[in-house]
């Protein structure tokens, strides 16, 4: 494979197909180089098919419906209604109101692990539950289409002052309540979670996290585990169960995730992109790249 051929196969949008090893028939995508943004359009489009990204999502209704498959349930949300969900669990929107008009956003998982005060919240997205704010508040629409507007300026101190309202909103709503909208057969996630269902999820959650920042480092599952505070085999089980991939190809679509990023935002060698973002050598790259391309042709 040449430079040339690896920076076609990038999607110059907004979502990037990164590397799916198991989930091909759920692409994973970049949004926003991962970092916290706002989607392109407040119109609602039904989408090709299911697709997964690493921040967690807020979908906020302005006006009409649209309805998502979400982790093989249909869910729908209206005008005035909040939703949250990782975006890690495979959702597709299906079908909209012809006037249907959401605020997208696109908060960073790193970000919500950031907010220990939190822990049920967290620990209940990160479980593939979809949630709906109990308490929508008058300015709500008003806030949610400020902050998108603020998010596309890319000014950056804008950018922190947005995150710290979006947060500021975030607990507001873990403190006046939410409803889970995966349906009767999981009402058990509104009970708090204690003993071993808390330590998994919460070492999930530290993997997760570990991941993310050091992808890029020389780093394999045992890294992983004992960040966790966890025995290697016990968090390998761990992990592919409650993500569905394997730690170490969660490795690989990060440093894919990374690697397409940089080759959207630069001009930068292919060979640097490759060693930077966590391969050792060319070939593994290339290796890896080619099976990404072949999965989503």
């Amino acid at each position: 494979m040449t430079e040339s051929v690896a920076r076609s196969q990038v999607y110059r949008d907004e979502s990037v197909p990164a590397c799916p090893e198991i989930y091909r028939r759920y692409p994973v995508v970049i949004i926003g180089d991962h970092q916290i943004c706002a989607g392109n359009t407040l119109d609602v489009q039904p989408m090709a098919g299911p697709h997964m990204h690493s921040q967690v999502e807020l979908n906020f209704g302005l006006s009409g419906s649209m309805t998502y498959w979400f982790n093989r349930r249909v869910i729908s949300l209206s005008a005035g209604e909040l939703g949250v969900f990782w975006g890690m669990v495979p959702h597709q929107v299906t079908d909209c109101a012809k006037d249907a008009q959401f605020v997208v956003l696109h908060v960073p998982m790193s970000i919500i692990l950031e907010l220990p005060s939190m822990s049920k919240l967290r620990a209940i997205i990160f479980q593939g539950a979809m949630i709906s704010g109990a308490n929508v508040m008058p300015h709500d629409p008003d806030l949610f289409s400020r902050w998108r507007d603020d998010l596309r300026q890319g000014d950056p101190q804008l950018t922190r002052i947005v995150t710290d309202e979006i947060m500021a909103r975030v607990r507001r709503l873990d403190r006046d309540g939410w409803t889970c909208l995966r349906g009767a057969a999981h009402a058990d996630l509104h009970a708090p979670l204690s003993g071993r269902a808390y330590e998994r999820a919460l070492g999930v959650e530290k993997m997760t996290q570990f991941i993310g920042e050091h992808a890029s480092e020389n780093i394999a599952a045992d890294d992983v585990a004992r960040a966790a505070d966890l025995h290697p085999n016990y968090a390998m089980a761990l992990f592919k169960r409650t993500v569905g991939l394997t730690i170490k190809q969660s490795i690989i679509r990060q440093r894919l995730d990374i690697a397409q990023s940089m080759l959207i935002a630069s001009d930068m060698p292919v060979t640097k992109i490759a060693f930077d973002s966590g391969f050792g050598s060319l070939t593994r790259f290339y290796a890896s790249f080619e099976k990404d391309r072949k999965s989503v042709v």
